[in-house]
């Protein structure tokens, strides 16, 4: 089935070289350049992806990531001029899936955007249901949802990668860089810190004390592990 992408620039010209891009990819395109219209749309039309540029004349992109955000799984792609470390941990921590700096090559947006679906696909139709520290953290896959201490938990297609990754193999020390590489679906140069941020917002989600986590645990120059072992 064809995906449906909302695209919301208000640089008229670069919207529509970017829509004319991702329809040659074979993507149902839909655009705006208002904030206030993407939050319609996106509940609307529940687009598979949404191209979101954070500088927007009405509503800033940050709200309205929030917005589409809250209202369910939607997978988001941010676009900015703002380059900083700074700006794209705080793009992240908003929940978006990747974050593209302008000046940007439409290509390789469109292989982020092919990249980000693939993976949102791949989650989609994973198998199996597993159970682990006596129950305390379920991940029903063909469901997609992961309920813990008995509570269902709202996560963003990353952070659900980042679960199901770290639980395949309870235990196992997991690399920044094989982390961004199979939660992402591609090679994510120079943003393997990044995935620090999805952690953070996993953990204010799944941890009773973010601050000191039982269940994704640190390892000081390695990464990140699950810290419960898999029930049975």
């Amino acid at each position: 089935m064809t995906a449906t992408v909302l695209l919301v620039e208000d640089e008229r010209k670069l919207r529509d070289l970017v829509r004319s891009y991702l329809e040659r990819a074979g993507y149902m395109v839909l655009s705006t350049g208002s904030g206030a219209e993407a939050i319609s749309l996106a509940s609307s039309a529940a687009p598979d992806l949404v191209v979101l540029d954070l500088g927007l004349p009405d509503v800033p992109g940050e709200t309205v990531a929030r917005e589409i955000r809250a209202a369910g799984g939607t997978l988001i792609l941010m676009l900015t001029a703002r380059s900083a470390e700074e700006d794209r941990i705080a793009g992240l921590e908003l929940g978006a899936d990747d974050y593209v700096t302008k000046p940007f090559s439409p290509r390789e947006l469109v292989l982020r955007a092919q990249a980000i679906l693939r993976r949102g696909a791949a989650v989609a139709t994973d198998q199996g249901v597993s159970r682990f520290g006596d129950g305390a953290l379920v991940i029903d896959e063909p469901r997609r949802v992961a309920l813990v201490r008995g509570a269902a938990v709202d996560l963003t297609p990353t952070e659900w990668g980042l679960l199901v990754t770290l639980s395949t193999v309870p235990g196992r020390v997991y690399s920044r860089f094989e982390l961004i590489n199979r939660v992402r679906g591609y090679e994510f140069e120079g943003y393997e810190r990044t995935i620090d941020s999805h952690v953070k917002n996993l953990r204010r989600k799944i941890e009773e004390e973010p601050g000191n986590p039982a269940i994704i645990q640190t390892v000081l120059g390695g990464g990140y592990r699950l810290g419960m072992t898999r029930d049975g």
